[in-house]
């Protein structure tokens, strides 16, 4: 049955697929990383891919496109050779993420998830990459480019258009999105050492410790952190009783009547 209805998916996909299927107790849980695969071969969420998905583990098809419409990772159109992301979340948008935006649409000529007319770049807005402390913060399939500017981006965006290499602020050589799209779905490429892991302002605290002798305090014997305060201390030192209590709202009687005076209320009754 999976070889008639997956004539577009090459027969070492749909053996990963299964493979993805077998490394988890129960195989249904395997759907994310297998529509990341199909993706890095298809390059979007097609029906056949969720037909297969679905025979594979036991899904309806409708079970499958719940879960493929929901995340937005998912795509159900076709994708540039390169996804280029733009946090526009609070702070990323103050920082720059908004005029950042703009200029790449201008430059690019598309909107918001729309492809360039060469099929290189698919441009989208999307939501905190969880890199506040460099903002503002653009991704290429999924690798961080750290502290963007308007122009920044665009010699990025030039630079994979023209087919050059890009390494990313804090991660490995841009290689296209589909190719990260089987790294996430399971499969590496080898690169994951390839580049630096943190960057100056995600490592401002360690360098203030070392700099202040500061250090973490000691484990006990049962792997939980030794301290020198009792239960009872702790709660002394932080006075959350007080805290509680003052929290502690009077209830009066026209409060628990829905706002009726209940002199009034019981003349009413007479």
């Amino acid at each position: 049955m999976t070889e008639q209805i997956s004539q577009g998916l090459s027969e070492a996909t749909i053996a990963d697929l299964h493979e993805l299927a077998g490394r988890y107790p129960q195989a249904r849980s395997a759907l994310l990383p297998m529509l990341h695969l199909v993706q890095s071969e298809q390059g979007r969420v097609t029906a056949e891919g969720i037909a297969v998905c679905g025979e594979i583990l036991g899904l309806t098809e409708a079970e499958v496109s719940a879960v493929a419409t929901f995340y937005t990772m998912y795509k159900r159109r076709p994708m540039g050779k390169h996804h280029v992301g733009v946090c526009t979340n609070t702070l990323c948008a103050v920082m720059g993420g908004d005029e950042i935006f703009e200029r790449l649409c201008g430059h690019l000529d598309v909107g918001n998830d729309e492809t360039s007319e060469d099929g290189q770049i698919t441009l989208e807005k999307v939501e905190c990459n969880a890199a506040c402390d460099f903002a503002p913060v653009m991704m290429v399939n999924w690798e961080f480019f750290d502290n963007q500017t308007p122009e920044s981006a665009v010699e990025v965006v030039d630079r994979l258009r023209a087919g050059e290499p890009v390494q990313s602020t804090r991660g490995a050589t841009i290689t296209s999105w589909r190719e990260a799209e089987r790294v996430i779905g399971g499969f590496e490429d080898g690169l994951v050492d390839e580049g630096p892991a943190a960057g100056p302002a995600s490592l401002a605290g360690l360098e203030i410790a070392a700099e202040r002798g500061w250090s973490a305090p000691p484990l006990d014997a049962s792997g939980g952190e030794a301290t020198r305060e009792s239960t009872a201390q702790a709660v002394d030192e932080a006075d959350t009783r007080r805290a509680e209590s003052e929290n502690v709202v009077e209830q009066s009687a026209a409060d628990v009547r829905g706002g009726e005076d209940p002199d009034e209320s019981e003349a009413n009754h007479d």
